[in-house]
């Protein structure tokens, strides 16, 4: 199947890497009901990340005919005889409208329905939110017809990762299985082992040279067994003489002395340790020194991370370049966000609100990476207001600047909140600040239900 770039400006592009199929038609029907069918109007619409439906929809709109599209046999139709020229020229009208950003033309955007009923695109790459143009007849068709929701997006993942949690289940269960099975093969191993020591311990009995040595024969035999599988071609062999037979037994006995002299040293430490109970043993002193030792590891990591962070937001980090580095820094999300709020807003006492406000392009691409850094956001500035007492009393206006933004949504917001009360933090000012504007948040929310 040819495959043409999206977008007509990037249709000289070799290595444009956002394509989409070349348009199918055929005529159908004769006489009054003749009618176009897109064939591949499916794939066309799965390219753009848009429905089926609004592509026909809008070529209905600007021909002055009517346009169908089956969602379960998937055919698109609209009434007349047109020519494939002429509806691809209408695909890039659409794709210029509702598909492309108007700010940096990427075609990776995202249909949102604002409050006051307005159509905006949400760029993935830079964040910028582009106004459609309300006076198009499509935009009422897509009022009715809104896109699916988050939440069906989110219901999709999370049936996802329950499938990805059954198969490591699953990996697990074999990986104990395995264990079970060599433990078992361990204990029957220690038992001949054991047989075999019993039948050399009757053998000490009798005090001539040749059955001293006959333990020595055991152990070699042992030794003989175990590896017959992995060389069989090796012979062994002992040396039967007096010397040899005298050099093991001092040997064994240097052992037992050296276990009886470690055994001795370790009753007199015991002593020492209960005749000294304090709080300044040398255990407690180590474990204090690691502890130590993580928690300035910790700090000099995050210290890192917000001075790379402002170096690079110095030399002029734009929106779509803030989520290839937040990808390149090492360390959890929330730990990245953390520095991130950090590194734009180190010094700032008074006008954080105004702040936030400016640099709202870079949390709009921040957030957009994956799901649940709203949460990782809000936690962030909570972390950053309290610091200071003159940051805590703007809490409210900054949620309520990133609500407007369309940044934070309402759930999240909410979600934040209550997790804080629960928890019961040591700082409470930042939720008596906030209240007032969950309570605006619930009881907008609420008149918008009884509407």
């Amino acid at each position: 199947m040819a495959l043409l770039n999206i977008g007509a400006d990037n249709r000289d592009d070799a290595f444009y890497r956002y394509k989409m199929p070349k348009m199918i038609t055929k005529i159908e029907g004769r006489g009054n009901g003749i009618k176009t069918n897109v064939v591949n109007m499916v794939d066309i619409a799965k390219a753009l990340a848009r429905p089926p439906s609004y592509t026909t929809k809008y070529f209905g709109c600007e021909l002055g005919a009517q346009s169908k599209f089956d969602e379960k046999t998937g055919t698109s139709l609209v009434n007349g005889s047109h020519d494939t020229a002429k509806l691809a020229g209408l695909l890039e009208n659409f794709i210029k409208k509702y598909v492309q950003c108007y700010s940096c033309g990427n075609p990776e955007t995202e249909v949102l329905i604002t409050k006051n009923q307005m159509i905006q695109l949400k760029c993935a790459a830079c964040g910028f939110l582009s106004d459609v143009d309300m006076r198009d007849k499509l935009t009422t068709f897509i009022l009715k017809n809104p896109p699916e929701t988050k939440k069906a997006s989110k219901d999709k993942k999370a049936l996802r990762r329950a499938e990805k949690e059954r198969l490591k289940e699953g990996e697990a269960a074999d990986e104990e299985l395995k264990k079970l099975k060599k433990e078992v093969k361990k204990k029957v191993s220690s038992a001949k082992d054991g047989t075999r020591k019993a039948s050399s311990t009757k053998k000490k009995g009798n005090n001539s040279d040749e059955d001293r040595i006959s333990p020595v024969h055991s152990q070699v035999d042992e030794k003989e067994e175990v590896d017959e599988d992995a060389d069989d071609d090796v012979q062994w062999q002992t040396d039967t003489s007096l010397e040899a037979a005298r050099q093991r037994i001092q040997e064994q006995l240097s052992t037992v002395t050296a276990d009886m002299v470690i055994l001795s040293t370790d009753e007199s430490e015991k002593k020492a340790e209960t005749a000294h109970k304090a709080d300044d043993s040398p255990k407690s002193l180590t474990l204090h020194a690691v502890q130590t030792k993580v928690e300035n590891g910790n700090l000099c990591s995050h210290e890192n991370l917000v001075n790379e962070l402002k170096a690079k937001i110095q030399k002029g980090l734009t929106g779509n370049q803030l989520q290839l580095t937040m990808e390149s820094l090492s360390g959890s999300a929330q730990e990245k966000m953390t520095a991130l709020v950090e590194a734009l807003f180190d010094g700032i006492e008074k006008g954080f609100a105004k702040e936030v406000v400016k640099k709202k392009n870079f949390f709009a691409s921040a957030v957009a990476q994956e799901e649940g850094s709203q949460l990782h956001l809000l936690r962030a500035i909570e972390a950053f207001c309290s610091k200071s007492s003159s940051l805590l009393k703007e809490v409210a206006l900054v949620l309520k600047a990133l609500y407007d933004a369309d940044v934070l949504d309402e759930e999240d917001i909410v979600q934040w909140y209550q997790e804080g009360i629960k928890i019961g933090n040591k700082d409470p000012q930042i939720w008596k600040n906030a209240k007032p504007f969950i309570e605006w948040l619930q009881s907008a929310e609420s008149e918008s239900e009884d509407e």
